[in-house]
């Protein structure tokens, strides 16, 4: 039996790194054109050259998005495009027209085609006819319920790819013009303002407004998957997918660390209840928004929607990044942040390391002045530390 694969949003190198130092067996990423991802920082070619190299050398994957929904216009440039990612050593790309599929066949043939969300599959039939195209792997629109997922996969002969974590989109699979109407901007070619969670005044029917503290959005609460694991992976989905280009590296470390945790327990049967609900509780500790299940076991209901307002909080976990550790003095180099100060409790945790808890000693600056506070985002601080910790392993407030 193959084992499932992780696969982690990327928005630039430092953040792809991050992922598959925290435990993604791929990442999927955007170029500078032809992604949904429009302002993300995104990746030039010989970015995406030196992600493929920095995933190879791991032996990881990386898949580059080319989803938009294509204009006539767009498609100026398309095969140069394509023929470089195949250069680049790209393992596949995630498309959502069906074109491109042909296109690519015909001038990138080593590039495998990944079908993205956007084409809204949700029925065997239409995925048995995506393999007939050479398609690799189709990523299934996240209305799917769970007896549907496993009726594709028992009646097709195709990789199953399914989002468990991240945003949702209020329109059909993330179909939406809301941006091309209020904004000018196309969602569809990776200009999405976000819409849905906008707050609007609620009328009457006779265009009174209904005067409330409250205004009304459209807004979807987060995906989480955390609590279906288990059956996701039994049933024989082979990719689970994070949503996130536009996350921070703590998000991105914290999410797909967790699931990895959660995916490695699975295969060693000790997946337990009581680790479920703590792997549930990290991840909404990084969450800035509620998250649910969806569409996987029923359909959504207005639990699922922020309807009246959308109640998001900034995170202030997130405290500081490891650059150094002197194993002689037991000190280690933080850029910093968020705020913390001397006798904070905190948790360090990585991909090497158990997470641990300490109480924060003296604090010191670069020149060796000890410091009251740390409230200097990015600031090079040192302190010492009871247990050997790693290049980029995260410290946050403690659990």
């Amino acid at each position: 039996m193959n084992k499932v694969e992780l696969l982690a949003p990327a928005g630039d190198l430092e953040r792809l790194k991050f992922s598959f130092l925290y435990g993604a067996d791929a990442c999927y990423i955007g170029g500078l054109d032809y992604s949904l991802r429009a302002n993300a920082q995104n990746f030039s070619l010989d970015q995406i050259k030196e992600a493929c190299l920095f995933a190879h050398k791991l032996n990881k994957k990386v898949y580059v998005t080319v989803n938009i929904i294509f204009h006539n216009e767009d498609t100026q440039n398309l095969e140069e495009y394509l023929k470089n990612l195949e250069i680049c050593g790209v393992d596949a790309i995630i498309i959502s027209d069906l074109f491109v599929a042909k296109l690519a066949s015909e001038v990138a043939p080593n590039l495998k085609i990944h079908i993205s969300t956007q084409t809204s599959t949700l029925n065997y039939e239409a995925v048995n006819f995506l393999k007939k195209l050479n398609v690799e792997r189709v990523v299934l629109g996240r209305e799917a319920c769970r007896e549907e997922i496993k009726e594709i996969i028992d009646k097709t002969k195709i990789e199953v790819e399914c989002f468990i974590h991240g945003a949702m989109c209020a329109s059909y699979s993330g179909r939406c013009v809301l941006s091309n109407y209020f904004t000018n901007r196309d969602a569809n070619r990776g200009g999405c303002a976000q819409i849905c969670r906008w707050c609007f005044p609620l009328y009457d029917t006779n265009d009174n407004e209904v005067l409330s503290d409250t205004k009304f959005t459209m807004s979807t609460k987060d995906l989480s998957m955390i609590t279906n694991i288990k059956d996701m992976i039994d049933i024989g989905i082979a990719s689970l997918k994070v949503e996130g280009r536009m996350r921070s590296n703590y998000y991105v470390a914290t999410v797909i660390n967790t699931y990895r945790n959660a995916i490695d327990d699975y295969y060693k049967n000790n997946l337990t209840d009581e680790k479920i609900k703590y792997y549930q509780k990290i991840l909404n500790r990084c969450a800035n928004r509620d998250n649910k299940e969806q569409f996987y076991n029923s359909f959504p209901t207005e639990q699922e929607q922020y309807y009246l307002g959308r109640n998001e909080v900034s995170n202030q976990d997130f405290l500081g990044i490891v650059i150094d550790y002197n194993e002689y003095n037991s000190e280690v180099t933080l850029s910093q942040r968020n705020y913390f100060k001397k006798g904070d409790v905190v948790e360090i945790f990585g991909p090497s390391i158990e997470p641990f808890t300490f109480t924060i000693p003296d604090i010191y600056d670069e020149e060796g002045n000890i410091l009251e506070v740390a409230n200097h985002p990015e600031q090079i601080i040192k302190f010492k530390i009871p247990k050997k910790v790693y290049q980029y392993d995260i410290m946050r407030i403690k659990l």
